[in-house]
């Protein structure tokens, strides 16, 4: 009996640790892995973010804000394809993030614009961001700054953003 118990519980540990890694980070049924920006040149204005929101729960969640200390401002934006013609628009309704799915933040799609940096971003530092979402409050989480040109993580390298 005690060993079967203990063969449960290290059965759910193993189970969890294989769902999220030691970067991730929880807020409610949402947890956000996979956090990234790439390092800018000197007097570079922008950075985009990135990462992914995978909602575990039965109801609908959305971004509604973003904020860094590392940029005057900080932005949810989408690019798109129009036409032929590459856009990019601020979403000021924020992006649902529809249960039991996931939604990726990467370049040329959804993505966190950080506007008018304090200071250029260097590889190997980390820009601290605040994510608010509607139901399940704000959070922090880092971004690793990757070197210019990064295209992200590198699955399985055992560091994120690195």
């Amino acid at each position: 009996m005690r060993l079967g118990v203990l063969a449960l519980a290290l059965g759910l540990a193993l189970g969890a640790a294989a769902t999220a890694s030691a970067d991730d980070v929880i807020a409610g049924d949402l947890t956000i892995s996979g956090a990234w920006t790439r390092a800018t040149p000197p007097g570079a204005p922008t950075a985009g973010g990135y990462l992914t929101i995978s909602n575990k729960g039965s109801s609908d969640d959305t971004l509604v804000a973003v904020a860094s200390p590392a940029a005057a401002t900080s932005e949810l934006h989408q690019m798109a394809m129009d036409n032929g013609v590459m856009t990019m628009r601020a979403l000021p309704d924020g992006i649902v993030i529809p249960a039991g799915q996931s939604v990726t933040l990467a370049p040329d799609g959804y993505h966190v614009m950080l506007v008018t940096l304090a200071a250029p971003l260097k590889v190997g530092a980390t820009v601290p961001l605040t994510l608010t979402f509607a139901h399940a409050g704000s959070v922090e989480v880092n971004l690793p700054v990757l070197p210019i040109g990064s295209k992200g993580p590198k699955p399985g390298s055992g560091m994120k953003g690195m």
